[in-house]
């Protein structure tokens, strides 16, 4: 499981520098590519907080099912 999330980290890390790159570009280039800096923007913007959301969200999924699991719990 470790190896799995080093993995997908790395994975989320290449996309976050390859949008932030994207709108680097994008708002070099111009005015003819704003709605694609836009997007390149909005998603540089919202995937860390997605990402992050589903990661508390997993956390808590986790912990419930082990304490459902718990012999002990009643």
């Amino acid at each position: 499981m470790k190896k799995i999330q080093q993995i997908l980290a790395i994975l989320g890390i290449i996309l976050l520098a390859g949008l932030y790159l994207t709108t680097l570009v994008l708002a070099i280039l111009g005015k003819n590519f704003f709605p694609m800096f836009m997007a390149a923007l909005f998603a540089s913007m919202a995937l860390p907080v997605l990402l992050w959301i589903y990661g508390f969200v997993y956390k808590l999924v986790k912990r419930k099912a082990q304490q459902n699991s718990d012999p002990d719990h009643i």
